[in-house]
C-alpha cells in the first residue's frame, strides 16, 4: 500500500509523542512492506509565530490532499492571552471544519495492569470498555454569533449553542450503527431540562433509534453523565453526546484509564481517501502540556493507539493495528512506564525508552503473526 500521512507535530509535548507516532508507523511500513509518505506541517502556536496563522493554508490543503492526518497537541503560555484575536485553537477548530470531520471517536478501555494508575477502586473498572462519539463540527465551539462587545459601559461575551436536526442525526446513525456492532447500547447525552439545542438532540436521537430497533436507547442529563462515569462506568456501551458535552465528559474518563496520556481519538467524515477510507485526524485527547513539554517524560501511549485506529480507520490495516495495539499492551504489562503512570517510589521510563520498548515489541509480534501465517 502506498499513503500519504500528513503530520501536525504542533505544540508543547505535541512534538514528542508525534515523533514516537512516526516511528512506530515507520516501522509498520517496513515490516508489512507499505509505503508511508509523510510530511510534517505547522499548526497552533508554532504557525502563529512562523505565519501569523493558527492554520496556514498550505497545511490545510496538505490535509486535504492526505490519506490521514496525525496531530500531537496545541496551545501553551505563550499564546494564552484571553484577549488575543489570534489563538493557537483555533487552528484545531478551523481544521476539523475544513476536513468535515464531524465524529470524534474516543474509547475508553482501561489496561488490567494500570488498575492500580487510577484513583478509582478497581471494582469500579471490571468490565470497562466503553466508546465516546462527540459531535465534532458543531454547537457551542461554532454557534453564532460569538464575540465581544461593549454593553451599558462593560464587556460582555457571548457564545453560542447551535444544532441543526441534520446535524444530529448523521452523528446519531454513526453512533448507532457503533453500537450495532458493539454491546447494542446507546447513552445519549445531553441538558435537555434546561437547553432548547438539547431538547432538539433528544428529539432527533429519539427518531433516529426507531431505525434501529436492536439497540437500546437511555437519555443522561450531563451532570447525571459526568457522576455515572465514575460510580458505574461498566454500564456505558456507546456514549453519543454533543461538542462541548464530549469534550469535557473524557477528559473526566481518562482517569479510568490511569492518566490523559493513555487515550487517542479518531476524528472522521464523509471525506474518501485514495484508499477508499475516511479521511481521518488521529490525535491523543491530551494537551500539549508545556509544563514537561522538553523533559523526555511525556507519555506516547495516546499517540501510540492514535496510530493503530488511523491504520484501521483511515488505511484499512487491521492485522497491522492490531500489531501496534498488542505491542503496546504487552509493554504496559512488562511493567514499563512513564512518570504520569507510576506510584510513587516507583521507576519510571523516558518518553523515547517507553517508544523503543514498543517498536521492539512490535517487531516481535509482527514476527510472531507472520509465523502463524497471520
Amino acid at each position: 500500500m502506498k499513503a500519504k500521512i500528513i503530520l501536525l507535530p504542533g505544540d508543547g509535548i505535541g512534538r514528542e509523542v508525534v515523533g514516537s507516532g512516526k516511528t512506530v508507523l515507520e516501522a509498520i511500513g517496513e515490516i508489512f512492506e507499505h509505503e508511508f509518505e509523510m510530511a510534517a506541517y505547522p499548526i497552533g502556536g508554532g504557525a502563529i509565530d512562523s505565519h501569523q496563522n493558527p492554520l496556514p493554508d498550505e497545511t490545510l490543503n496538505a490535509c486535504k490532499n492526505s490519506d490521514a492526518v496525525l496531530l500531537g497537541a496545541v496551545g501553551g503560555p505563550k499564546w494564552d492571552d484571553p484577549s488575543a484575536s489570534i489563538r493557537p485553537e483555533q487552528g484545531l477548530l478551523r481544521l476539523r471544519k475544513g476536513l468535515d470531520l464531524f465524529a470524534n471517536l474516543r474509547p475508553i478501555c482501561p489496561d488490567p495492569n494500570l488498575i492500580s494508575a487510577s484513583p478509582l477502586r478497581p471494582e469500579y473498572l471490571d468490565g470497562v470498555d466503553f466508546v465516546v462519539v462527540r459531535e465534532l463540527t458543531g454547537g457551542i465551539y461554532f454557534g453564532k454569533p460569538k464575540g465581544r462587545q461593549e454593553k451599558d459601559g462593560q464587556m460582555q461575551a457571548v457564545d453560542t449553542m447551535a444544532y441543526s436536526e441534520e446535524e444530529v442525526k448523521r452523528i446519531a446513525h454513526l453512533a448507532f450503527s457503533l453500537a450495532h456492532q458493539r454491546g447494542k447500547k446507546i447513552t445519549s447525552v445531553d441538558k435537555a431540562n434546561i437547553l432548547e439545542c438539547s431538547r432538539l438532540w433528544r428529539e432527533t436521537v429519539t427518531k433516529v433509534a426507531n431505525e434501529y430497533p436492536d439497540v437500546t436507547l437511555e437519555h443522561l442529563l450531563v451532570d447525571a453523565a459526568a457522576m455515572h462515569l465514575l460510580t458505574r462506568p461498566a454500564s456505558f456501551d456507546v456514549i453519543l453526546t454533543a461538542n462541548m458535552f464530549g469534550d469535557i465528559l473524557t477528559d473526566e474518563a481518562s482517569v479510568l484509564t490511569g492518566s490523559l496520556g493513555n487515550l487517542p481519538s479518531a476524528s472522521l467524515g464523509n471525506e474518501i481517501n485514495s484508499i477508499g477510507k475516511p479521511r481521518g485526524l488521529y490525535e491523543p485527547i491530551h494537551g500539549s502540556a508545556p509544563d514537561i513539554a522538553g523533559k523526555g517524560i511525556a507519555n506516547p501511549i495516546g499517540t501510540i493507539f492514535s496510530i493503530a485506529l488511523l491504520l484501521r480507520y483511515s488505511l484499512g490495516l487491521e492485522a497491522e493495528a492490531k500489531v501496534v495495539e498488542d505491542a503496546v499492551d504487552a509493554t504496559i504489562a512488562a511493567g514499563h512506564r512513564t512518570k504520569d503512570l507510576t506510584r510513587s517510589g516507583e521507576k519510571s521510563v523516558s518518553t523515547e525508552e517507553l517508544r523503543d520498548l514498543i517498536l521492539e515489541t512490535v517487531y516481535q509480534t509482527a514476527d510472531v503473526q507472520v509465523s502463524l501465517g497471520g
